[in-house]
């Protein structure tokens, strides 16, 4: 990523559209002068991106894609289709998310009122990730998968071993159910497209990123791959069906 942000800079661009943690810190040891509207960071406060989310404060601004309070509306999604749920993994990669601390902290304060017991499980790499899920599973467990490059990247192995285990799992993003895995919650990336590209044209217009607040999330999305479901031998409450966003038959 540094070669790249390094080979982009060379190109003198007016403003760059960046996705994920690690792709701004890349662009940020690059410069502090070309503006970055970024448009898939969780706590740019806590990345050393801005100075605070209402006045950046450099070159750099955009759209968050999770509130830390998300972490209870996964734990209520995951009791919801699986009742019987007292454990949970919650899998994450600490190289690639710095911010999994917070987002950790409030599902923990949470997870009381689910009646569930949570087992903090960050892995590095493929064999991490295999060992921490192998090794998690019991009866009555659930995987919850937070957002960052490496889960991203890992998906369809996260998927395979949770499907090999019969381990009922929810992920922070559509294409997760897409790829199969059983149920998704999280933003809506399109429209922080949307939301990123206001900023740009403001940019382009004459406005600094320092004036322009980081904008959070305004739309989130429920994604139940019913054969998933049905693969697990899951029935999903018709009350959850009525509120997705999408269903895969």
């Amino acid at each position: 990523m540094r070669a790249q942000a390094a080979e982009l800079m060379s190109l003198k661009p007016d403003v760059i559209v960046a996705g994920s943690t690690p792709v701004v810190a890349a662009l940020r040891a690059e410069t502090s002068t070309i503006p970055i509207v970024f448009v898939q960071v969780v706590d740019p406060v806590a990345a050393g991106f801005v100075a605070s989310l209402a006045r950046p404060g450099g070159n750099i601004t955009g759209v968050t894609n999770f509130e830390f309070m998300v972490g209870t509306k996964w734990l209520e999604i995951l009791k919801e289709i699986f009742p019987q749920i007292v454990r949970v993994a919650v899998l994450y990669s600490p190289k690639t998310a710095p911010y999994a601390g917070s987002l950790l902290r409030s599902i923990s304060l949470a997870a009381p009122s689910f009646a569930m017991d949570l087992t903090d499980t960050p892995a590095r790499d493929t064999a991490e990730m295999e060992r921490a899920i192998d090794g998690f599973v019991q009866p009555n467990s659930g995987l919850l998968v937070l957002p960052d490059a490496t889960t991203l990247s890992h998906r369809n192995l996260i998927i395979a071993r949770a499907a090999q285990h019969r381990l009922p799992a929810i992920y922070p993003f559509r294409y997760f159910a897409l790829s199969g895995g059983l149920v998704s919650y999280g933003t809506d990336s399109a429209e922080a497209h949307r939301q990123a590209a206001s900023y740009v044209d403001r940019i382009l217009r004459g406005t600094k990123p320092e004036d322009l607040p980081v904008q959070a999330p305004i739309k989130f999305e429920l994604v139940v791959n019913l054969r998933t479901a049905k693969a697990l031998g899951l029935d999903v409450p018709p009350t959850l069906l009525a509120r997705a966003d999408e269903v895969i038959e």
